[in-house]
């Protein structure tokens, strides 16, 4: 059984949409691409890597995937770059013909199922990055064995939002903290069960 980790920029009103630049999602009309890159620091690069692990395969959207594809093979070689072009990439797309940046296959059209079956084989950790409409689904349908929240100390005020309307009541148990000296606070969790309810 694979473990399938989702790793998120997110700032503090909950946006995931184009931390790393500029030109992330300008066709969806967002201003604000590349608000994570003024906090990154050695401390959140090391728990990046941390989070990623020794090997891994990709797991990401379409959007995700393209804007990766036209990033890293052009980025210069070694630790994280070397380690995302070689992942095997797996992608929710309807586009499957068009997957230049391998190795690459497509989730076919049934994302759970696909999800759940890459689960159950063999093979290294699953990392799903960014990834707005994949990132939800697996939620819903608890294929998430972990959530790495990188909280950045930004308010954008509109952009894609992790959880949006309409998230399952969930219960998510606080595996590890900390924080960087940029002011990015790291949360591992775990899901942890049923949303509970009580009073005071």
């Amino acid at each position: 059984m694979r473990t399938l980790r989702i790793i998120e920029h997110i700032s503090l009103d909950g946006v995931i949409q184009a931390p790393g630049g500029p030109g992330e999602d300008t066709d969806a009309g967002f201003a604000h691409g590349g608000w994570a890159v003024p906090h990154f620091d050695p401390a959140l690069g090391e728990a990046v890597d941390a989070a990623s692990g020794q090997g891994f395969d990709l797991l990401l959207g379409r959007g995700t995937y393209d804007i990766f594809a036209g990033y890293w093979p052009k980025t210069e070689p070694g630790g994280m770059t070397d380690a995302l072009n070689g992942a095997r990439k797996h992608v929710a797309t309807h586009r499957p013909k068009s997957l230049a940046w391998g190795p690459a296959q497509d989730l076919g059209a049934d994302i759970v199922a696909g999800v759940r079956a890459l689960k159950a084989g063999d093979g290294p950790d699953l990392i799903l990055w960014g990834s707005s409409t994949v990132s939800p689904v697996l939620l819903e349908h608890e294929l998430a064995d972990e959530i790495v929240l990188l909280v950045f100390p930004v308010l954008l005020g509109t952009g894609k939002r992790l959880f949006a309307d309409g998230t399952p009541p969930r219960e998510l148990a606080l595996a590890g903290t900390r924080a960087t000296a940029s002011g990015v606070l790291i949360g591992t969790y775990r899901p942890n069960g049923p949303l509970r309810t009580g009073s005071f």
